[in-house]
Parts: structure tokens; sequence; C-alpha cells
């Protein structure tokens, strides 16, 4: 069983490893390449809403 995070762009719950990206050491994992690609482009705006939702 894969373990389940939140990505940090739409708020979906997604399997660890699948499409992810780091920043500042930290791995971030993505619902699509599309929501990883926005949070590539400025990963601040969506690691620093500590409700975890991008909208």
């Amino acid at each position: 069983m894969s373990e389940k995070v939140k990505d940090p762009v739409c708020g979906m719950e997604v399997e660890k490893g699948r499409i992810c990206s780091e920043y500042k050491d930290k791995k971030y994992c993505f619902c699509s390449e599309s929501c990883k690609e926005q949070f590539e482009q400025s990963p601040e705006k969506y690691i620093t809403d500590s409700s975890g939702c991008c909208h």
C-alpha cells in the first residue's frame, strides 16, 4: 500500500513518489505535471500557506 501525501498546489491526496519535485531539501509530490510545473514556478506561494490550499 502506497503512502498518500497532499499535493501542495491543489490539495488532492496523491501517492508519494509518483510525480515529485524537491525544494529546499524537501520532497513535494503532485497529482499531475501541471501542478508540479505551477509549484516549480513559484514554490514559496504554495509552501507558506498553512492551510495547504492554493485557491
